[in-house]
């Protein structure tokens, strides 16, 4: 697996890849912009050619950008799925100029309005926005699986086959599995037993070809307690052995393995080695 983490762009696009390279990634992932904010300035052309350059300067072989935690693509009302259908088209667009090939979101909550019609909705906002920016083909738009806090769709594995099956135009469409999702969602993935087991379910209802990046996040939580909620590998409920295996998954070989994990640049760099000398013991 190719290994990176969440890595800061503050000060520039561009100040991404050395951060990535200074905890010794392979990939990384990043916010494009403001997340906390729905408005964001255009990128310019400066700015595109000054990150596509430090990428390869850096040999960052691949780059997924998180969208923004406001997005609500599920969302009930019409105005608010507007609002958030306009921002995740604004954000693909980004990707493109970038040159970022995936495009990570959260399906969103459906607030009372239930499973079934906040899967058509993202189906639908996910068409729109594929149809909406034909030159935008190089993005693949990769659905994260959730914890299934609240009322948030995408932690059984259904949903998940649903979204892909309705939205169509599959090889623009990805899965990115975070296991600390999976575990508080009720997938045992700890045990080497519980992990085959999920994942046999996994490949059953929505099919392994599909997924195209992980997430790589211990659980401050147990499992099945539904709350998103990550720690350091090794450090929680999940614990470094299931990782060290996950490295040794030819299935998963060439992925991206992002970490997302509350210790920061110290702690992913200590993971990323601990994890190759793993790889490499095995």
């Amino acid at each position: 697996m190719k290994l990176g983490a969440h890595v800061s762009v503050a000060g520039g696009l561009e100040n991404g890849p050395p951060a990535a390279k200074a905890i010794g990634a392979d990939v990384m992932q990043i916010f494009t912009r403001n997340q906390r904010q729905w408005a964001a300035k255009p990128v310019s052309d400066e700015e595109a050619v000054a990150f596509r350059e430090a990428v390869a300067r850096d040999k960052i072989g691949c780059v997924m950008s998180h969208a923004s935690y406001l997005l609500n693509l599920a969302a009930p009302t019409a105005a608010a799925r507007r609002k958030s259908s306009k921002a995740f088209r604004e954000e693909l667009a980004r990707c493109a100029k970038l040159g970022v090939q995936l495009l990570n979101f959260h399906p969103g909550a459906h607030l009372g309005g239930g499973d079934a019609k906040a899967i058509a909705f993202v189906a639908e906002c996910l068409r729109e926005a594929i149809e909406s920016n034909p030159d935008a083909t190089g993005v693949k738009l990769v659905i994260e699986n959730t914890a299934g806090q609240g009322s948030c769709i995408g932690h059984k594995w259904e949903h998940l086959s649903e979204l892909l099956e309705k939205t169509g135009n599959l090889e623009r469409l990805g899965i990115c599995l975070d296991t600390q999702h999976s575990f508080a969602a009720g997938y045992d993935v700890k045990t080497e037993e519980g992990f085959e087991a999920a994942i046999a379910e996994f490949d059953r209802r929505v099919g392994l070809e599909h997924v195209c990046a992980f997430h790589l996040n211990d659980s401050k939580v147990e499992l099945g307690r539904a709350v998103d909620r990550h720690e350091d590998l090794g450090a929680g409920a999940i614990g470094f052995p299931f990782f060290a295996r996950l490295m040794q998954d030819r299935r998963f070989a060439d992925l991206p393995g992002f970490l997302e994990t509350p210790g920061g640049p110290p702690a992913w760099k200590r993971a990323i080695a601990r994890l190759r000398r793993g790889s490499a013991k095995r």
